[in-house]
Order: C-alpha cells, then structure tokens, then sequence
C-alpha cells in the first residue's frame, strides 16, 4: 500500500482515508520548546505533578494561553503567597500585596508593579530551582 503525506496527514492511495500517521508538534519558539522539556525533567525528578501541569498549559497554541492581569493575582492570593502563570503576566489593576509571581513573560509595567509592592517577578527556571517540589505554589490561569 502506498502511502502519501499531504500536509502532515498520511493518505492511503487506495482508500484516500487519513491515517493516525501525523506529525509531532513541534514549537516556533525555541526557549518554549527548552522550558516545556526542563519543567517535564523537573516533575518526574522530584515527583511533582504541578510541573506537569505548567507545561501542559504552557503547550497550548498561543492564542489559548493563559493572559493574567494583576487585579486577578491581586484578588486570588494572600500575602507572602508564591503563584505561577503559565503565560504572560499583564499590568491591567494593582497590587498592594508581596506576592512571588512566576510566569514564561511578563509586560514590562507588570514586572515594574510587582517588584514596587515589594513582590517579585521570576522565571519558571528560577521557581523550580527554589521550589523543587513545588509545594505551597498557586496556579493562576
């Protein structure tokens, strides 16, 4: 039997029905591809399924990922909390709390909003450094 690739999807000649043959996702964005690998490594490493989940989300097209304006990160935690964002981190509201945001990007103003309530904005690589285990960690989407 042959087969074809016709964008991505394998077609019989004879029967012209796509198989399961697709191809693996594969991501525009280098820095994406190594944090989605380095969060999934750090999961199984220290048994931490929140890992798993960040990267799961961070997965997602573009488009469906997770936008997080500071009034909701303002509303959902406590102070001294740590949270992570599996997108960007937007500037939209206050916040009057010192709160450790981890996030794949932040908008500068957000970043400069965090960091001026006595907060502070880190890297998804930096959070699990501190936080192996990822105990006591919020996901806010």
């Amino acid at each position: 039997m042959d087969v074809l690739i016709i964008n991505g999807d394998a077609v019989s000649q004879k029967s012209g029905e796509a198989s399961n043959m697709r191809k693996k996702r594969s991501f525009t964005n280098p820095n994406l591809e190594v944090t989605l690998r380095f969060l999934k490594l750090a999961a199984n490493q220290n048994n931490a399924a929140i890992w798993d989940d960040v990267a799961e989300y961070l997965s997602r097209p573009r488009r469906k990922r997770a936008e997080v304006n500071l009034y909701k990160i303002a509303k959902l935690t406590k102070e001294n909390e740590t949270v992570v964002v599996p997108g960007k981190v937007l500037a939209n509201g206050t916040l009057d709390k010192k709160v450790t945001v981890a996030a794949w990007a932040f908008s500068e103003m957000a970043k400069n909003k965090i960091e001026d309530a006595g907060g502070r904005a880190i890297t998804l690589f930096q959070l699990v450094e501190e936080n192996p285990k990822g105990s006591r960690v919020k996901i806010i989407l």
